[in-house]
Parts: C-alpha cells; structure tokens; sequence
C-alpha cells in the first residue's frame, strides 16, 4: 500500500519523541516536522503532503498541495481560518475536547470579582487595613448564585461542572444536541455530559431570559456568523446590574463598543475579558483602565501540556485515517464548527 505523508507544521518545530509516537501508528506513515515560520521553504514537501497538521490559520496556496487530503488544526475553533472550510475541499478537524482548562480561567475570572481581587490588590498598594475593611471588601458569594454559560460545548460543560462544585446553579444555552451524546473526545477525568448537565438549557434564542437570570455570565460559544455581535446593546440591557460578563470565548462574539459605554456607566458589575475585537489589545483601549475591567491578554487556551494532548489526539486521527474509520472532530462546514 503507498505511504501518507504527513506535515507537522507548528510554530516550533516538533521533538523527536512527538514525532516517534506518530510513526508508530503505521509504517505506512511517513512523517515530517516543520516551524510554521519556515512554511514557505517547504515547497518540496507539499507536493506529496496528504495529512497537514497545523497551528496556521492558513492552508498551502491552492494548488501547492495536490495531494492533501486532511488538514487537523492545532486549535478548537474554526475561526482562524475564515471561511476557508467552507470553500476548501479537504476534510479539516479540531483539537476539540482538550481545552477543559480554559474553564479554570473562567472560574478564576469569577472568583476574583466574587471577592473583589482587583479592589484587594489595589489596597496592597497603601500597605494597610482600612478601618471599613468588612464593608469594603464583602464578597458576593458563588454558592447559591446563578451562572448562566453561553455555549454548552466541552468547555461550557467544564465550566458548568467546576461551578456546580460551588454550589452555583447553572444555567446554559445551545442546541438541546449538545446533550444528546458524549463528546468524540475527552480528556481522563473531564465529566460526562450526564455529570455536567445544567439545571435548565435555553435554546439560542431564549437567550435573554438567560441573561436576565445569570449572576456571571460565561461565553464559550464558537465565533460565526450567528454569534457575531452576540452580546450587544440589546442582550447587555438584559443583563442583571450585578452580574459580571466572563469571555472565553472570542472577541467578535461582543460588541466592544457597547460593553464599554455598560461598563463605563456601570449597567453591570464588571467584565472578565481574555479576548478582544483586536488583538493584541491596543493601548488606547478603555478596557484597560476601566476599574470595573479585568484584561487578560488572551491566555485562556495556553497550557505545558497542550502540544502533547492535541498529538494525541492527531495520533488516534491518523490511526483512524489509516483505517479507514470516521475521524474525530470533523469541522461541520455548514455551521462553520
């Protein structure tokens, strides 16, 4: 039987023992490595490549790659990639199902206006207890509170099920498919959907009475063009002044400018935010300076451990592909995830 090539194409180049445990899924695979900076130099290869594995939002020019079959992203969204997996040929799929630990940010997020972290720190500063320190620093517990997740996928189940934990009631809107089945794949130790299911799922457009019940809200959706503008002037006016907005999610799924001119006038409590319109954050953005604001600079999805979980899910892909069985985490072009 012919030989798969198959590229690793990764913003640095891949170890050999990564490399290895590839290989060892079938003798048919031959398997190169290559820093996703270097990708223009690779002309050679791509004429015989047929499996790509990539951390790039985009794919060989067309016609470079005659051969390729299969692009496996390095990421859980589609997004990067525009509308390419819509108009591209190949079949593309995920790393979906290894990023259960954005849900910790989420959490921390949470925790942090629950018991006003940022006021804290910004007192540590004077080094000294102020007189009113009771009144001053009382939290807003998470027990018994309502968080509302906006995405009910792996992520959103993670962050149900860790706020679960802290006695929180969970509500969550999505497709009631979402609860349907497991996920293709998981993590050891993530939760069943059965152990992370909400206490009610809206559908996406009972959205509002979501908003209107949430103490923190938690967007986890995947960018399209349905949840573009999500969260707008209209959906934030729904929103409890209380709550706080935790966004995990991406940039364009809120409207910046609206959640701005909320927050400025204090509408809500405060936003959690990881990502942005723009990105990097420019300097001019008041989401910096908003007191009400926690900023960070898009590092939810980073972790020591995430080439090594998302290589194996790539090595039961290609043992899948060699097989000739379904693979995991097939991008539906249709809906653009």
């Amino acid at each position: 039987m012919d030989n798969i090539h198959v590229l690793v194409l990764y913003r640095t180049r891949a170890e050999e023992r990564v490399l290895a445990m590839l290989r060892r899924v079938s003798s048919r695979l031959v398997v190169e490595a290559r820093a996703d900076r270097d990708a223009d130099k690779i002309d050679d290869l791509w004429r015989t490549v047929e499996v790509l594995y990539t951390d790039d939002p985009l794919p060989p020019g067309e016609g470079s790659a005659p051969n390729l079959r299969w692009i496996q992203g390095n990421y859980a969204g589609v997004d990067r990639w525009g509308r390419l997996p819509v108009t591209q040929p190949y079949v593309w799929t995920t790393t979906s199902g290894i990023h259960g630990h954005v849900a910790e940010l989420a959490l921390t997020l949470m925790l942090a206006f629950a018991h006003k972290f940022p006021l804290i720190l910004e007192n540590q500063k004077t080094a000294g207890w102020p007189e009113d320190r009771f009144e001053r620093f009382e939290p807003y517990e998470l027990r018994e509170s309502t968080v509302g997740v906006v995405g009910y996928g792996a992520i959103g189940r993670q962050v149900g099920y860790l706020c679960r934990a802290f006695g929180m009631r969970v509500l969550a809107a999505d497709r009631p498919e979402v609860l349907a089945s497991e996920p293709a794949w998981k993590l050891p130790g993530t939760p069943s959907v059965a152990e992370a299911r909400p206490d009610r799922l809206y559908s996406p457009t009972e959205l509002p009475s979501l908003l209107a019940e949430s103490d923190y809200v938690v967007l986890c959706v995947p960018y399209t063009p349905e949840t573009h503008g999500l969260i707008n002037a209209d959906t934030l006016a729904k929103m409890k002044a209380s709550a706080v907005l935790i966004n995990v999610a991406r940039g364009n799924v809120v409207d910046e400018a609206a959640l701005i001119e909320v927050l400025k006038a204090g509408r809500i409590r405060g936003a959690g935010l990881d990502v942005y319109s723009e990105e990097p954050l420019p300097p001019s953005s008041p989401l910096w300076k908003l007191p009400n604001v926690i900023a960070c600079p898009h590092v939810a999805g980073f972790s020591p451990h995430y080439f090594d979980r998302a290589m194996a899910l790539f090595a039961e892909n290609l043992r899948r592909y060699v097989s000739g069985e379904p693979l995991l985490n097939v991008v539906q072009k249709e809906r653009g995830y």
